[in-house]
């Protein structure tokens, strides 16, 4: 029975807003409401994937053109391709400071924005330094949003860290992969009369998917309103994730995987042509290379289970030690010995995001983890396509640069055994 006496107590009146099945109304109402933010968010990290790569794939498949066109040689075009990944390093560890005084949400925008002019600046006609600050300013852009998206997927689908992180890497691989394929057909089309060139490949490939990526996160950050962490008075508190060893683990894991993936991505195609291939199936090789890194990608959660995923770490890299072997023995087998690379660099991805998520207790953490360790090992990183492409042009063949390729795979499964460890940053 109701208490409707002492006095007339309005507190006692029944709630009209309580009448029955009105909480439940309210509460099938907020949970579509969540739900349909959830669906707004993962469309929104699915288009941000799908335009990390296309800037920085596209570029290897170019490189004799923008070569021939520019006078670069080998070493110096490696180093147009190591331009990004110098960016990466030093802009990393400023992209946590960032959204601990801005928002996460806001400073993704800012970096999609400036992605946007990065890319463009670098397809303008004219003097070849706008080659050069194009590519630093999208590799700025890249910098900040490689490090924010491992704190997204631990914020946002904390459940689902391994899976979601797989989808991610697969969504890099796939897009890059078509970038580099279809690189040098589309620079082939007439425009008007003579081919379109470098330059408007560049822009078109670069740029197509922008704009949506750009529009989803408007709309996902609408959906979900920026929240600025408060900071606490005084001196602010040093995390000391530059001191820790599990952190410089997941760095070294990082470093050398990305250091393999560049220098293939880079120099591949130009391997390719080496052994009598146009360069319309070299860029097919690329493509190769990178579709089969989705598959590595996809599998390593179905892999990452029980007991086997202290080992998984150690053990990717030897499916890129076949590719590298099989270059140097059978070139002419290079569409097999890309298929093994590709799935070992897809896998290796995945992995070093999926350490940057797991090896953190909460998404700040796990923003710290991401912005130190993708700055140390892009600094290892800029140094392989540079070293791959001086090698080359030293000794006028591969098999040096190919060895450079073999030495990352075995520091990457070396610190694999160490970091497949279940510990976790900051604690002792």
């Amino acid at each position: 029975m109701s208490r409707l006496g002492s006095g007339g107590n309005d507190s006692a009146r029944p709630d009209p807003s309580a009448r029955p099945g009105h909480t439940d109304t309210l509460t099938a109402a907020s949970t579509a409401d969540r739900r349909s933010s959830a669906v707004f968010l993962f469309i929104a990290v699915c288009l941000i994937a799908a335009n990390m790569r296309p800037t920085i794939t596209s570029i290897g498949p170019l490189l004799d053109q923008i070569g021939a066109d520019t006078g670069m040689g080998a070493s110096t075009l490696g180093l147009v391709a190591s331009v990004p990944l110098v960016a990466w390093a030093i802009f990393s560890p400023v992209a946590h400071d960032l959204t601990r005084r801005f928002g996460m949400s806001r400073v993704m925008l800012w970096a999609l924005l400036l992605l946007t002019v990065g890319t463009v600046v670098r397809s303008l006609p004219g003097p070849v330094v706008s080659l050069w600050i194009g590519t630093a300013l999208l590799g700025i852009a890249l910098a900040i949003v490689n490090v924010l998206m491992p704190a997204v997927v631990k914020r946002d689908f904390s459940g689902h860290v391994a899976g979601m992180t797989a989808l991610y890497s697969a969504l890099l691989g796939g897009f890059g992969a078509i970038a580099s394929g279809i690189a040098v057909p589309v620079s082939h089309l007439s425009w008007p009369q003579d081919p379109a060139g470098w330059r408007f490949a560049l822009l078109l490939i670069g740029g197509i998917l922008l704009p949506f990526a750009i529009v989803a996160w408007i709309v996902t950050s609408r959906r979900s309103p920026t929240v600025v962490p408060a900071r606490a008075p005084g001196r602010r508190r040093r995390t000391g994730i530059w001191t820790d060893r599990t952190a410089w683990l997941v760095a070294g894991y990082m470093g050398a995987q990305a250091s393999i993936f560049y220098m293939l991505v880079t120099w591949l195609a130009s391997i390719s042509t080496s052994i009598g291939r146009s360069p319309v199936v070299a860029g097919l090789d690329v493509m190769l290379y990178q579709l089969f890194s989705i598959a590595g990608s996809l599998i390593l959660p179905l892999l990452l289970r029980g007991r086997a995923r202290r080992v998984i770490p150690a053990l990717i890299p030897s499916v890129g030690v076949i590719g590298v072997i099989g270059l140097m023995l059978a070139p002419e087998g290079i569409m097999f010995w890309a298929a093994c690379l590709g799935s070992s660099s897809g896998a290796s991805l995945s992995m070093s995001l999926t350490l940057m998520a797991q090896r953190a207790r909460d998404h700040d953490t796990a923003a710290a983890l991401s912005g130190m360790s993708q700055s140390v090992g892009y600094v290892v990183a800029a140094l392989g396509p540079v070293l791959f492409g001086w090698a080359h042009a030293t000794t006028g063949n591969w098999m040096i640069s190919l060895g450079l390729l073999l030495l990352a795979l075995a520091c990457q499964s070396v610190i694999g055994m160490l970091v497949g460890r279940d510990r976790y940053v900051l604690e002792r």
